[in-house]
Parts: C-alpha cells; sequence; structure tokens
C-alpha cells in the first residue's frame, strides 16, 4: 500500500445498518473528493443485506471491519474511531452525500486555526420527491466559541462535521454509548465546551430524508437522551447550571415539549401541566399548549402545514 494512504489525514467514518439502497451514491461521494488524502473506516454493524458486498467492491482506501452483533449505534462509532489513522475525522452516513470539495474546504480552515476542533457548513435537506432545504439560508450560525448556542438550539449536522482527532481523543468519553438519537449531538457539545468552532458558508453535503431513517422512526427517544445529556452536564461542567442558567432552561423547554407530544401522540394528555410553567417564556410552548386542545390527529395535519410552508422536508 502506498505511503501516503498508511498515514491519511482524514478518517471518514461510515457506520452502517442494512444500508444498501443508498450506499454506493454515499461511498462514491467520498471517492469523488478533490481531496484524495482521505480513508474509509467502514463499520458494518452485523448487517445482513447486501451492504457488505458492495463496500467490499472498492479499493483499500475504504477499510472494512464488522460487528459480531448489531450493537448500540454509539459503541460501533466508537469501535470504528478506534480504527482511525487520520489527523482529523468526518462523519457520513449510509444515505448521505457529499460535495467534492467538502474536505478540501474545510481542512483548510483548520490550518490556518490550531484551535479549531470542529468546522462545520451549510447543507441541504432532501427527500425521493426532490423537495429540499437548505438549512441555514435565511439564518447564519455562530462561529468560535459555540457551546451556548448549542445547548440553547443544537443547530448542526451530522454529515458536515469534521472534527480534529486531537479533540476528540482528549475527551474522558468519545459518544455515550447510552444513546442511539444524540450520541453525535451530545459529542459535538462536548467538544465545543473547550475547543472553537468555524463555519464554510455553502452546502457541503446533503442529508437524506427517508421514512427508513432511524431518526424518523425512534423520535421518542430524543426526550429521553436529552435528559440523560443534561443530567450528565450538570456532573461533569464545574458550576454549569449557574453559568448557562438560560441556555440550562432551554434545554428543559425542549425535553418539555418533546416529552408532551409523545404522549399526546398516544392520547395521553397528563404531561400538559408540565409546559405550563414555560407557556410565558417561549412561544412555542404556548402554541404546543393551546393546539393540544385538538385531538392529534386534527393537529398533526396542521403542523404539517406549518412545516410545508416553511420549508420543512418530510419524508
Amino acid at each position: 500500500m502506498p505511503a501516503e494512504r498508511s498515514q491519511p489525514r482524514t478518517s471518514v467514518i461510515m457506520n452502517c445498518l442494512n444500508s444498501a439502497e443508498y450506499l454506493r451514491e454515499s461511498i462514491d461521494s467520498v471517492y469523488a473528493q478533490t481531496c484524495g488524502d482521505w480513508e474509509i473506516i467502514f463499520w458494518d454493524n452485523a448487517s445482513t443485506d447486501e451492504s457488505a458486498a458492495i463496500a467490499h467492491s472498492y479499493d483499500g482506501k475504504l477499510r472494512y471491519f464488522r460487528s459480531p452483533e448489531t450493537v448500540s449505534l454509539g459503541k460501533a462509532r466508537n469501535w470504528a474511531i478506534e480504527q482511525a489513522k487520520g489527523e482529523f475525522i468526518a462523519f457520513l452516513d449510509c444515505d448521505d452525500i457529499w460535495m467534492p470539495e467538502k474536505l478540501e474546504k474545510q481542512i483548510k480552515l483548520f490550518d490556518l486555526n490550531p484551535a479549531l476542533g470542529l468546522v462545520y457548513s451549510d447543507t441541504v435537506f432532501f427527500n425521493h420527491r426532490g423537495d429540499e432545504r437548505q438549512i441555514y439560508l435565511k439564518s447564519k450560525p455562530p462561529r468560535g466559541m459555540i457551546f451556548k448556542d448549542l445547548l440553547a438550539n443544537y443547530f448542526l449536522s451530522m454529515e458536515t462535521v469534521v472534527l480534529r482527532t486531537k479533540a476528540l481523543r482528549g475527551l474522558p468519553e468519545r459518544f455515550d454509548e447510552r444513546l442511539s438519537m444524540n450520541e453525535e449531538a451530545d459529542l459535538f457539545i462536548r467538544i465545543a465546551y473547550g475547543w472553537e468552532a468555524d463555519y464554510i458558508d455553502e452546502p457541503l453535503a446533503k442529508w437524506r430524508v427517508h421514512a427508513g431513517s432511524f431518526t424518523w422512526k425512534k423520535q421518542e427517544l430524543f426526550a429521553i437522551e436529552s435528559q440523560m445529556m443534561l443530567d450528565k452536564y450538570l456532573k461533569i461542567f464545574p458550576g454549569f447550571e449557574e453559568e448557562y442558567k438560560d441556555e440550562v432552561e432551554s434545554f428543559r423547554i425542549k425535553i418539555a415539549k418533546q416529552k408532551f407530544v409523545n404522549g399526546w401522540k398516544r392520547g395521553d394528555l397528563r404531561l400538559r401541566s408540565s409546559l405550563r410553567p414555560y407557556l410565558t417564556k417561549d412561544s412555542r410552548s404556548l402554541a404546543l399548549y393551546m393546539i393540544s386542545f385538538l385531538p392529534y390527529r386534527f393537529a398533526d395535519a396542521f403542523l404539517g402545514y406549518y412545516r410545508q410552508r416553511s420549508g420543512y422536508v418530510q419524508p
């Protein structure tokens, strides 16, 4: 194997579980990068479809590993990271796509600023009907120390993120293996606590929205895992609740809304009272409280119309 491939600059983490449908398109988008100094760490989480055959059809720049059994996504991501050789680590799920200049443009920012631990970019959400939404088109996200911003309103999309490996390996915990939905948000928030972040103001990736995505199948886990994250931060960050009082309240409001909606879908309105402390502080909590007096099936149709009008891409 050529020397430049034995120590690639960027390790691309691809975690796979029965992802054959879109897999080749995702892998091809890495091979199309204008920056060729990369490796793919392909971690197969015991797939039973054609994913392994597709991965094996590529050359030695794709390094294939397989779990003996299906494990949590956080654990599978950690196992993949252990195999990474790069100075930087990027993530691409097996149904998403990168633009050709993604790595080249993001790595340049790391070279200019050794204090950067994380670089992200704009992205496009899209579905099978051709609907698209550029997520930062109307409102530009922050740069620098973004820990507070992420706590108040998390906004990173994983397929855009590149990490400095040193920042990742310096953490006492990498991906929290208890988490299945919020594992990347938790990791990136903890990196942002001690490192600067920067942003490329153009879409360098595309996030595929489809009904088979784990994100859409297990949405009820968001509230549970968000609470687990908050409980952890209260323990590991000194003076966290006092220093980040407003952000902690925003986090708690988000959890209350998530928990209520999960119950409302099941016809259980007992958590409606949990929204009351936030009605005068958060307009969305007030709107959710008022509309909750309708049956969920009618409210969901209204919310679907609102999402469509605001550019939200549904599966």
